[in-house]
């Protein structure tokens, strides 16, 4: 039997390499059932990120719809989400260069059945249904005007492309998740305004819907200011079914005609979650009436079963974290599910309610790592600011061939999710493995603020974001720390989006963190929402205050007008066609460190957005990122990478 090498944290040469971890994960998304076949939308690192609509017949193999050339995105809300349609075969997809709405027929390439755009990629489409006789798509369109104004509204689009779009809702600012019920008569759809955000409060709207695509006599059946209504859809006896937080808690309930919808199930867990996208489906309708759902407690997902009468029962099974569960409204002894586990990639499956046998139809890892690999993930609770608690995942270092010297404790990093409004879930994730497997320990913190855990907890961050956000995640640092977990000098900050403005404020406004990686970060709030897209352009108004009545506010919170404060090395990472957080946020905050003579290093991805797709950029990402803790932590890593310099660093040893 082989001994462990002796080595310190760090150091250690994983199988995981930058390349792996970029190329090896395919994105799973857009679970649908239609024709006796499942489909879902693949998106590839090593293809730049082309995202591809695949289709695998019951008992077959799955084989890609979309053909070279096409990525099947689209830019509504710059999220995206709701990106293709099916009827009986036939698939409606947006196409992302120019955002137009194509039809694939069987065997058929696609053909363009919406207008060019008077504006580059100005008309977009998402999250449609096709009307029973086949005739007509409706759909949320946004509209980019020339003047800069964007608007929202639902649209009928002939299947056939043989007339433009028309308006048949309009006037508010935002629409989304328009559903038909089965025999065509009813239209429901949800709609908000500004400033709320969809898990502030949003409307549930229902009207009939005429054979020519137009409706009549709509009125409001659920939802306000202060409810959140997510993801309707009719079951097949004509119900309407939705979640809901009005107690707290997104719960499913079922609207049968009267007044009042009721409810199906009370739990306090999480049904729900926030409408980043269009097209979300945590649980499905089955023909026989009983709902199969993903429940999120505690930041873990589960899934069961909610009889007619609301009894419910827990359906066993390995999956920890749910993306997506569908039906078939043909079948009430399956469902679909995008599901996964810390030991279990992301994967495509098919699961038989009767057995409880599953079997995977896509997984998003080819070549997963073996079970030695894996550092399994520990919930924890730890104590934060004003006596409250806060959540976690804990990583331990692990790599079975070796060790750390008996007297070493392991370098730390702290993940910061994005959003805010989101949460992490313990999923495969190849991200943490590449570092936990190199010697690092990683704390996932579901800061206050984050979803799964209810919506008091949700609106922790009214207010206080830049506050509560940041004091979670350091007081998660420092709990591992004082319990002798981690190295206390040793300990780095890192986050995407959102999470990349946690940690620019960590570094600016504490002295905790020794090193922070900020992947499209905000560091001016006033620039941001001056200049952010329409989705989120009032975000900022719960989060931090109303613009431009709390100026200062947004001032005293931009880390940019703080860098004087920042000692702590920074890596900024930015995307140059990101339309969420522009590329000015990175270059202001460079601009700044640069003139205070504080160390920082900065890479500009030409041709990605807001999130990274490319596998060469990820590879470089984690490359970069490597380099510049085993810089700052003074260590030697055992892959052979690329160094990344950091402007105005003098390596010296870290402690008090």
């Amino acid at each position: 039997m082989s001994s462990r090498v002796t080595a310190s944290y760090g150091t250690w040469r994983s199988p995981i390499t930058a390349r792996w971890a970029a190329q090896g994960s395919v994105r799973l998304s857009e679970l649908r059932r239609d024709a006796g076949a499942t489909w879902w939308i693949e998106s590839r690192p090593d293809e730049q990120g082309r995202a591809v609509i695949v289709r695998a017949e019951d008992g077959g193999t799955p084989r890609d719809i979309t053909p070279p050339g096409f990525d099947a995105r689209t830019r509504v809300h710059e999220y995206g989400g709701g990106a293709y349609i099916l009827h009986r075969g036939t698939v409606f997809f947006s196409h992302f260069p120019d955002q137009r709405l194509y039809r694939q027929d069987p065997g058929r390439e696609p053909r363009p059945i919406t207008p060019e755009p008077p504006l580059p990629a100005g008309l977009r489409y998402a999250d449609g249904r096709v009307t029973p006789d086949g005739r007509f798509i409706i759909a949320v369109r946004e509209r980019h005007e020339a003047d800069g104004s964007v608007k929202n509204e639902l649209v009928r689009i002939p299947t056939d492309g043989s007339a433009a779009p028309r308006t048949i809702a309009s006037g508010r600012d935002f629409y989304a998740a328009p559903r038909i019920s089965p025999d065509g008569r009813w239209l429901c759809w949800l709609c908000w305004d500004h400033p709320l955000m969809p898990w502030d409060g949003t409307e549930l709207w229902l009207a009939e819907l005429a054979e020519d695509g137009s409706i009549w006599g709509a009125r409001q059946i659920a939802g306000g200011p202060s409810e959140a209504i997510t993801q309707p859809q009719w079951g097949m006896d004509g119900q309407l079914y939705f979640l809901s937080d009005r107690t707290g808690w997104w719960n499913p309930y079922r609207w049968q005609g009267g007044d009042e919808p009721q409810a199906v199930a009370s739990l306090e867990a999480e049904f729900g979650e926030p409408h980043w996208v269009f097209g979300q489906s945590r649980y499905a309708v089955l023909p026989d009436g009983r709902l199969l759902c993903a429940v999120c407690e505690q930041g873990v997902d589960r899934l069961v079963v909610v009889e007619r009468d609301g009894r419910i029962s827990r359906l066993e099974g390995p999956w920890r974290a749910i993306w997506m569960v569908v039906g078939d409204p043909g079948r009430s002894d399956r469902v679909w599910l995008i599901a996964g586990a810390p030991s279990l990639p992301a994967s495509v499956i098919e699961l038989d309610l009767a057995s409880g046998r599953w079997t995977t139809l896509r997984q998003s890892v080819s070549d997963p790592l073996a079970s030695e690999w894996i550092s399994s993930p520990e919930p924890l609770i730890f104590p934060t600011d004003g006596g409250r608690e806060a959540y976690a995942f804990y990583y331990p270092p692990t790599n079975p061939e070796f060790q750390a010297p008996p007297d070493e404790r392991p370098p730390l990093l702290v993940f910061c999710h994005g959003g805010p409004t989101g949460h992490v879930r313990p999923d495969y994730n190849l991200g943490i493995q590449f570092w936990t497997s190199r010697g690092f320990a990683v704390i996932d913190v579901n800061y206050g603020g984050s979803t799964g855990y209810g919506r008091a907890y949700r609106e922790r961050l009214r207010r206080e974001w830049g506050i509560v956000d940041v004091r979670d995640c350091l007081n998660a640092a420092r709990y591992l720390a004082s319990n002798g977990v981690v190295h206390p000098w040793r300990m780095a900050i890192r986050g995407g989006s959102a999470g990349g403005y946690t940690v620019l404020c960590a570094l600016a406004f504490h002295r905790v963190f020794a090193a922070g990686t900020s992947y499209f970060g905000l560091s001016d709030l006033e620039a941001f929402v001056r200049t952010t897209h329409k989705f989120e352009s009032r975000y900022l108004d719960r989060l931090v205050g109303p613009y431009p009545e709390a100026q200062e506010v947004y001032r005293e919170r931009s880390p940019v007008h703080f860098a004087h404060r920042i000692e702590a090395p920074v890596l900024l990472l930015q995307g140059s066609e990101d339309r969420v957080v522009p590329p000015e946020q990175a270059e202001l905050m460079v601009q700044a460190l640069r003139a205070r003579r504080r160390p920082y290093a900065y890479l500009l991805f030409l041709g990605e957005g807001h999130g990274f797709r490319r596998a060469e950029t990820l590879q470089r990402c984690f490359e970069a990122e490597l380099s510049f803790y085993a810089q700052v932590f003074g260590f030697t890593p055992a892959d052979q990478i690329e160094p990344i310099r950091i402007e105005n660093f003098r390596a010296e040893r870290l402690g008090p």
